[in-house]
């Protein structure tokens, strides 16, 4: 029996189980290591936040972004950007030294089986588990907005889906969304020989500003102190405090996970966007047709009017929306027995990121609203990590403590407590 399975292996499920393992539990690690950086963000794109927030984390704060850049040559500087692509391999090199050997299947179904549970994948016998941390990533809360989602295939697409943009080189692209997806998409697109025209509701773009220096006169510093989301005390808020957002009333959590950092431009892309991209501020998608090979959007601008646009392609950079019911590896009855946010689709969780079924654990995009807007930034997986763990271990000694590696309870993690009640409700 395994004392817990990690489903999924990117900068959170990464992270977690370096804290698992440097704990002394039995952990498995199923997944892709850094498939949605691997996979799903073209080529050419940066990482936008500063790379001293963008550890994964390990116990001792080892294995960092910089250790790793440096020992290869490279430099990762405040207010430099870096590509994806060094972060990516920096996942892949994190996970080759601070985590047990993470093993490349596709989980398929993750069901209750007594005081545990069954974690089925596509590639052999289900996993026993004592305990499962959820931590999938953003891919299965993909977002299209109504109107795109009756197109035939080839005519849309998420901005999510693509690697390679020199697919549509000479060809009319529509880009809709205002957010660093959105406008990073556009000027790639642009400079891959594409035609893009950016489509937003929003009056105005909003961008980023150069970050400040690191080394700041104190008074300045106390004013607008630096944070792993940006600048300013509502970031630092934000990236410092997610177990004060918890404590919040969940109409509250809800509402600051939904609108707080929202959608900006990082500063060192705004050059390359303006002088390469068209845009239709104010217009709202309200239709879209395929007409032959191409795709016709009807736009409603703030005044009323109707626009009219006719391109070969739409990319919808429209974000993910976390919400259990399109968590479908999770056991259906199981998912729908859930203690939620509010009235949204989200695990309450508690404190050490546990939802109402015991052992059951999430981390990531899943997690915002209960501990804010941070948990949608690698920023947050150090936050996560350890205390999840820690979690893991307290259900574990709820119920006679961690395994050793035959499957034998070992004596001085033995606790009294009784098992926990697992039968679905």
């Amino acid at each position: 029996m395994n004392d817990l399975v990690v489903v999924g292996a990117g900068p959170y499920g990464l992270s977690i189980a370096a804290h698992a393992a440097a704990a002394g539990l039995g952990v498995r690690v199923l997944g892709r290591p850094m498939a949605s950086w691997r996979d799903h963000m073209p080529e050419g794109m940066y990482l936008k936040s500063e790379p001293w927030s963008s550890n994964l984390s390990a116990p001792g704060g080892r294995h960092t972004l910089a250790a790793y850049c440096a020992g290869r040559g490279l430099t990762a500087r405040h207010a430099g950007p870096l590509p994806i692509d060094v972060f990516s391999s920096y996942g892949m090199w994190f996970a080759r030294h601070a985590v047990p050997e993470v093993e490349e299947v596709t989980v398929t179904e993750v069901s209750p089986r007594g005081d545990g549970f069954l974690v089925h994948t596509a590639e052999g016998p289900p996993l026993p588990a004592r305990t499962v941390a959820l931590a999938v990533g953003v891919m299965p809360f993909v977002h299209l907005p109504e109107p795109l989602r009756e197109l035939p295939p080839g005519h849309c697409s998420h901005s999510s889906g693509h690697r390679d943009l020199t697919r549509f080189a000479g060809q009319e692209v529509a880009v809709i969304g205002a957010g660093q997806a959105a406008l990073e998409t556009a000027a790639l697109l642009a400079e891959s020989g594409a035609r893009p025209c950016l489509v937003a509701r929003r009056s105005r773009l909003n961008w980023n500003t150069v970050p400040q220096p690191l080394e700041r006169p104190l008074l300045r510093a106390l004013r607008e102190p630096h944070s792993g989301l940006g600048t300013g005390w509502r970031s630092w808020a934000w990236s410092e405090l997610p177990w004060a957002v918890r404590r919040l009333p969940a109409r509250t959590r809800e509402r600051i996970a939904a609108t707080a950092l929202g959608p900006a431009g990082a500063w060192w892309l705004r050059d390359r966007f303006e002088r390469s991209v068209p845009v239709l501020l104010g217009h709202r998608l309200h239709r879209a047709a395929a007409v032959g090979e191409r795709t016709r959007l009807g736009l409603t601008t703030a005044a009323g009017e109707s626009v009219v646009l006719d391109v070969a392609h739409v990319v919808a950079a429209t974000g993910f929306t976390p919400h259990l019911g399109r968590l479908e590896l999770l056991d259906a009855r199981l998912r729908a027995a859930l203690d939620t946010v509010g009235g949204g689709g989200t695990p309450e969780l508690s404190a050490g990121f546990e939802s109402s079924w015991p052992g059951l654990f999430f981390a990531g995009l899943l997690t915002a609203p209960s501990f804010g807007p941070s948990m949608r930034f690698v920023h947050g997986a150090g936050f996560t990590a350890g205390r999840l763990v820690t979690g893991v271990r307290k259900r574990l000694g709820a119920r006679g403590g961690p395994t050793d590696s035959t499957g034998t309870v070992r004596p001085e993690d033995r606790a009294g407590a009784g098992h926990p009640k697992t039968s679905l409700r």
